[in-house]
């Protein structure tokens, strides 16, 4: 009895990966065609503070090439990511209230634009600032030769990165939707954050100057404290949920208590007769 929800539960979570997995397919599929002009979307911030004339370097034949794959899966995946947190918002759904499972398609759908939020600001933000810095650090006698793997590789964890932190506020959502966080717990720990964005930024950061650890920082800050008033909102849902519910569940005990009574009052004409008799 104990192990048959917990095998549903992996057969469910399977289905949902698999279904992942099939999207991310079909985005590699769609993005495959133009994987070329992706790339050179992705080499621009570099280019544009390299010295006139230079470009990277491949070390082996096929290193292009599986560049070029791995680019369309990555970009396959940040299209199909919308489909991707849909199918794990409603892995987890039977764990929300009924309100919240209402709002499973939006949340959904705020996550992808997070995510993908994120990588955008990293992209057109940090990456000129972090990529400049990393160029003008290379001595006159030396000649900044990047390997195309070693550029793709720097990039797409950044992106990564940046998309990951901008999901903060769905993650305060979902902890605070579990009941692991309250808005009070949050705002207790709001110094703690900021220092923890700051030791964040300086581990991600692809540059030690300041410039670009405010860049990252900053926005983790920003988005702690939009998760604190999402907090809230969750919190005064469910408040508001559980109270329609006690009050719900007062109402059908009412009647029941009028109905057990009522024969303790029509008893008492019956006792009063048989003491007069």
């Amino acid at each position: 009895m104990k192990e048959a929800p917990l095998l549903e539960h992996l057969v469910e979570l399977r289905t949902r990966l698999v279904r992942c997995l099939i999207a991310v397919g079909v985005g590699f599929a769609a993005c495959y065609a133009f994987a070329e002009k992706l790339l050179g979307i992705l080499l621009k911030p570099l280019m544009d503070v390299m010295p006139g004339g230079s470009k990277l370097i491949a070390t082996s034949l096929p290193e292009t090439f599986f560049t070029v794959m791995k680019l369309a899966l990555v970009a396959g995946a940040f299209v199909a990511s919308p489909y991707i947190f849909y199918q794990l918002w409603k892995f987890v759904a039977p764990g929300l209230y009924k309100e919240e499972r209402k709002i499973i398609v939006p949340v959904a759908v705020a996550t992808a634009v997070c995510f993908v939020g994120g990588a955008l600001f990293g992209y057109f933000i940090v990456f000129p600032f972090g990529f400049k810095f990393f160029v003008d650090y290379a001595a006159d006698y030396i000649t900044v030769m990047p390997t195309i793997s070693a550029y793709f590789s720097l990039a797409v964890t950044l992106l990564f990165a940046f998309g990951l932190i901008f999901e903060l506020p769905v993650f305060i959502f979902f902890m605070t939707s579990l009941g692991l966080v309250t808005t009070k717990t949050l705002r207790k720990f709001r110094r703690w954050a900021i220092l923890l964005s700051f030791i964040v930024a300086a581990l991600l950061t692809p540059t030690p100057d300041a410039i670009n650890q405010l860049l990252m920082a900053g926005p983790m800050v920003v988005l702690y404290e939009i998760g604190i008033w999402v907090s809230w909102f969750v919190d005064k849902s469910r408040k508001e949920e559980k109270a329609a519910k006690e009050a719900e569940e007062a109402a059908k005990k009412a009647p029941g208590d009028t109905a057990a009574a009522q024969p303790t009052a029509e008893a008492t004409p019956s006792d009063t007769e048989s003491r007069a008799g």
